[in-house]
């Protein structure tokens, strides 16, 4: 498989910035690609208990270069939300969620438990995808309203 052949419904990463016409990528295709990072990073695995965490916070248990890679890789989601042409404020609420993540998980044991509870990569991707729906650039998963039983 090549870089311009996909696997399944989600693009591989970097993908469509190798194509040509690399802006004709669908808000869709992004999102969808981001949540599955976000997923990754999260809640990727679950621990006993079925508490899930993900590789932020199992990268993370190594001092200081654990911290630093994954708040770079948190970072790739605020660059994409700007590639996708999100307002300012949402951009900055979504670059205090990392920078949150990344100060105080570099504090030893304490950094490493908020880690594993605090996940600024699923936040930030239910900002985005809140805000796509809103503008009608993305689809609603879910629909707002109220069930009535009739019998």
């Amino acid at each position: 498989m090549d870089f311009t052949q996909t696997a399944g419904p989600v693009p591989p990463f970097g993908a469509a910035s190798l194509r040509a016409g690399a802006g004709a990528e669908d808000a869709a295709q992004v999102l969808a690609r981001l949540e599955l990072l976000a997923h990754i990073l999260d809640t990727a695995f679950v621990l006993p208990g079925n508490r899930r965490v993900g590789l932020d916070a199992v990268v993370g248990l190594i001092p200081v270069v654990g911290d630093l890679v994954t708040t770079a890789i948190s970072s790739y989601i605020i660059w994409e939300a700007r590639r996708l042409k999100v307002p300012r404020t949402l951009l900055a609420r979504m670059a205090a969620n990392v920078a949150i993540d990344g100060v105080v998980g570099a504090v030893p044991l304490v950094g490493d438990l908020f880690d594993a509870a605090f996940k600024a990569n699923r936040r930030n991707v239910r900002l985005l995808r809140r805000h796509l729906e809103r503008s009608g650039a993305v689809r609603p998963t879910t629909i707002d309203g109220t069930a009535t039983r009739i019998d």
